[in-house]
């Protein structure tokens, strides 16, 4: 058993695993399942709060009493950092990208309803000073006696990423009780953290599942950088060294779109067919995109080698709500 750093429990854990019969059966392919990572909680909903039951656990060892993080206007990951701060007794402050005229709907709602500070910046400042702004934050909170400690993006860094060591552990222990193995795990790529824990314990406990990341934003190449960074800074926490290739990160590029939380008519279509078809419902931002950009690659033969293929559902249901207009119903 390889030494990872303690969390707190903040999850309803661990999250069940379905066959999608219906989708499975329309593409005639490999079998598709999807792990809820959706049902982690209602506040604290999707993959976020994996990641957060470390780095939180890290700020409370710290005496911190104020978490500060990153994120765009409909960050799921924002969200839950409020909901874990207010359920812990803390409080938080979120620097999102974006203005205060915005609609107030979806997870900015929340982050108002669970009591988070926001200060609003634009994409040039999120771009290139939101680290700087959110140590002048911190600073500004230690003048009025608070010890706050900062999340990066996504929780995406070295520690963060042990909630999905966690998680690939835990698909493991579900195949077994399945009997059923993985041949491939698909994953949506939005800041490198999720895809970097399930490829560490993929590659640590020499799994045979190929893992593979369907970016919604950047490219290819700025997230290999970045999965890369990841895997050194938590080999680094754990002491351990291991090889190997940047050949292995497998990030399906094409399916951005307009951009980051922009959609387009085809990706929203998909989002309300699915919904219909196997009764679970995908967000336009991170999971919608990145199953369609998975069923689209099965239609072209990419997974053809693949009988078993394990897709992380990882929320981000109150993102939907800001896109409502973009839905046509007969």
């Amino acid at each position: 058993m390889k030494r990872i750093p303690e969390r707190i429990e903040l999850a309803n854990l661990p999250t069940r695993i379905q066959r999608l019969e219906r989708l499975s059966k329309k593409l005639g392919g490999p079998n598709i399942y999807i792990k809820r990572d959706d049902e982690t909680g209602t506040e604290v909903s999707g993959n976020k709060i994996r990641k957060l039951e470390f780095t939180v656990k890290k700020a409370l060892d710290q005496g911190c009493d104020f978490l500060i993080t990153c994120g765009g206007l409909q960050s799921n990951h924002a969200r839950a950092t409020a909901a874990a701060a207010a359920r812990l007794g803390m409080k938080s402050y979120l620097v999102l990208r974006g203005s205060e005229e915005e609609k107030l709907d979806g997870n900015l709602f929340l982050d108002k309803v669970l009591g988070a500070q926001v200060r609003f910046i634009t994409p040039e400042e999120y771009k290139e000073k939101r680290m700087e702004i959110m140590e002048n934050i911190k600073e500004e909170l230690a003048k009025e006696g608070h010890k706050a400690y900062i999340i990066p993006e996504g929780a995406s860094d070295g520690i963060g990423t042990f909630g999905y060591y966690k998680a690939m552990e835990e698909i493991i222990k579900q195949e077994k009780e399945m009997e059923i193995n993985f041949d491939a795990v698909v994953l949506t790529v939005g800041s490198g953290g999720t895809y970097g824990g399930v490829f560490l314990a993929n590659k640590i406990q020499n799994h045979k599942s190929k893992i593979y990341g369907v970016n919604v934003c950047n490219n290819a190449e700025h997230f290999e950088n970045r999965i890369e960074e990841i895997l050194h800074e938590s080999l680094d926490i754990m002491g351990e060294s291991l090889k190997f290739d940047r050949d292995e990160i497998n990030i399906i590029d094409g399916y951005v779109g307009r951009g980051y939380a922009l959609s387009r008519p085809e990706e929203i279509e998909f989002i309300r067919e699915l919904a219909q078809l196997e009764g679970v419902i995908f967000d336009p931002v991170y999971t919608g995109k990145a199953m369609y950009g998975l069923v689209n690659e099965i239609k072209k033969g990419r997974f053809k080698d693949h009988k078993n293929i394990l897709f992380i559902h990882t929320g981000g249901l109150f993102g939907l709500f800001p896109k409502i207009d973009m839905f046509k119903f007969s």
